[in-house]
């Protein structure tokens, strides 16, 4: 389809996002009439799977789960800030089993993602991470623990490997609002 064709899909579905009118098509089969992700309210990838998604809040310009093969289970909450992007493959993690007994959920506080941050192909985030603004989560990298922002974080587990400027960061995000 041309750019007229998704542009009028993009306005029929209320989505500032540019996708191709394919993938809005898709995602309407997918979670209206399958009932795939069917309690999510942005598009989302058809391959992708997301638990709990009244407990997300997101920030945005900001659509987890369109990239392929995304997983987030938000049992104990996940917020993701403005402007994030989440690869393929990605998996935010919220909950986890109880140490003694499986069949319980363990409590834990909510994911939070910043503002602006990305998070490369195949990265998991564990349950009561908190990522600051301005982080680049490294393809296949393991987030056991909090980072406060700013950064380049890399590894299994993730330790950081590069700061960012937070001058030149701040500009950035100024000229985007």
């Amino acid at each position: 389809m041309d750019n007229g064709s998704s542009n009028i899909v993009r306005k029929l579905f209320g989505m500032r996002r540019e996708y191709s009118a394919g993938f809005y098509i898709t995602d309407f089969l997918f979670r209206k009439i399958f009932r795939q992700n069917a309690g999510v309210k942005w598009p989302v990838h058809h391959t992708a799977t997301i638990h709990n998604a009244h407990k997300m809040k997101i920030g945005k310009e900001t659509f987890p789960g369109d990239s392929p093969c995304v997983y987030i289970n938000a049992q104990n909450g996940v917020i993701i800030g403005d402007y994030t992007n989440l690869g393929p493959n990605v998996g935010i993690i919220s909950a986890n089993h109880d140490f003694v007994n499986n069949s319980l959920a363990s409590d834990a506080p909510p994911i939070d993602i910043g503002r602006f941050c990305w998070l490369g192909m195949g990265a998991i985030v564990l349950p009561g991470v908190a990522l600051g603004d301005f982080t680049i989560v490294g393809a296949g990298a393991v987030v056991t623990k909090s980072f406060p922002g700013y950064c380049v974080i890399a590894g299994n587990p993730a330790v950081i490997i590069k700061e960012l400027n937070k001058a030149d960061c701040e500009a950035f995000a100024k000229s985007r609002e």
